[in-house]
């Protein structure tokens, strides 16, 4: 009898560690970190931290993926080079599983090469992927003025980009921001009403390769009740 309730008692042991081993790689295959390596758009330029689209992806992850984490690593005034340099120590010092590169905004208004721009997103995908991680573009249009010719290269660059190197793009990051008239009186940056619609915006290339503890798939809709 002793020897059956050693054995009963054993078992349940061995069945009890099995169960948590399985939790734990369950959890850690949920978790993800992202990294943001973005411009003033996506540090919340002209408004507090905790009203930007970021704040608003990090929000919308934590409470359904508890071990996930997102680094805001943008700076306003950043361009692709700028990004560049940047970006091997922020791999190093986060090792994040997904990189999300919003730049080249910067570089279209100082007009700056649109071709050296992509070279530059060309290599932060390569550094990415050399990391482990997996890149995400969110693309950029300039104004007008700027020229024809000058604003049809700029576009086509994002377009190349992902196209050549398969990366997931949404090719104009503030699509749908004008029409909503979201824009700050600068008539550049995103206003905090036009905040949840970039994070709609940012969903539909980050949404499918997020883990499924991720809720923002099913609530994107939300966003256009914000705008």
């Amino acid at each position: 009898m002793f020897v059956r309730l050693l054995m009963l008692q054993r078992y349940r042991l061995m069945a009890l560690s099995v169960l948590v081993t399985t939790l734990l790689a369950t959890g850690s295959a949920s978790a993800q970190s992202v990294l943001i390596l973005g411009d003033s758009i996506s540090a919340a330029y002209g408004m507090e931290k905790t009203q930007g689209w970021v704040h608003l992806f990090q929000q919308r992850l934590m409470p359904h993926c508890s071990n996930s984490r997102v680094i805001n690593a943008s700076v306003s005034g950043e361009t692709s080079a700028g990004g560049k340099s940047r970006l091997p120590e922020l791999l190093g010092q986060h090792s994040p599983d997904i990189v999300v590169i919003e730049l080249g905004g910067n570089d279209g208004l100082r007009g700056l090469s649109p071709i050296a721009m992509r070279r530059n997103l060309e290599s932060m995908i390569s550094l990415t992927r050399e990391s482990g991680a997996k890149p995400v573009l969110l693309g950029m249009r300039i104004p007008p003025n700027y020229g024809p010719q000058y604003t049809r290269l700029f576009e086509q660059q994002f377009q190349l980009v992902a196209e050549q190197m398969n990366v997931p793009l949404m090719p104009f990051f503030l699509d749908g921001i004008l029409e909503h008239g979201g824009f700050q009186q600068d008539g550049i940056h995103p206003s905090v009403e036009a905040q949840p619609l970039l994070l709609r915006n940012a969903e539909s290339v980050l949404g499918p390769i997020l883990p499924d503890c991720y809720a923002g798939n099913s609530a994107t809709a939300e966003a256009d009740d914000h705008v």
